[in-house]
């Protein structure tokens, strides 16, 4: 039995040469799923804290273009996190509705 593309779970991590990995499992319960799912909620965690720290960076007006140098490539990594995470769940989100005819 194949699987279409849009019921696979996009994993919240990258495989060789960065290329997307996918779960094809009906086990929302399994191993890899939970894995996915703590990964997920990890990333969204450092989300939220890399948003307080550019809001406090930015805000004090005196950061040196190294910290916002560094500061930008840890968003840019996160965004990245957060992106895959919304993806992922707006695919698993239509492939749980039901078709309409």
């Amino acid at each position: 039995m194949t699987t279409a593309r849009n019921e696979l779970r996009l994993l919240p991590w990258s495989g060789p040469e960065g290329k997307p990995c996918y779960l094809n499992t009906n086990d929302k319960g399994g191993y890899m799923s939970r894995l996915a799912d703590n990964i997920e909620a990890v990333q969204l965690g450092t989300a939220a804290e890399l948003l307080e720290e550019a809001a406090e960076t930015l805000g004090k007006g005196d950061s040196g273009p190294e910290d916002l140098r560094r500061l930008a490539k840890e968003l840019t990594g996160s965004l990245r996190d957060v992106l895959r995470v919304a993806t992922s769940r707006g695919h698993l989100l239509a492939a749980s509705e039901p078709q309409r005819f």
